[in-house]
């Protein structure tokens, strides 16, 4: 019973891993996403 436990919450643990990172990546909040990089033409 106690592997089954544990098992369920390493499920849980990764669920709430890959929610934390879909958020911070801005799929689940876009306007969260972070600007991507653009190039400076001025330079070249």
């Amino acid at each position: 019973m106690d592997s089954t436990h544990d098992f369920v919450e390493k499920i849980h643990e990764n669920q709430r891993k890959a929610d934390k990172n879909k958020q911070n990546q801005g799929n689940g909040r876009p306007s969260n996403k972070l600007p991507s990089k653009k190039h400076n033409k001025s330079n070249s």
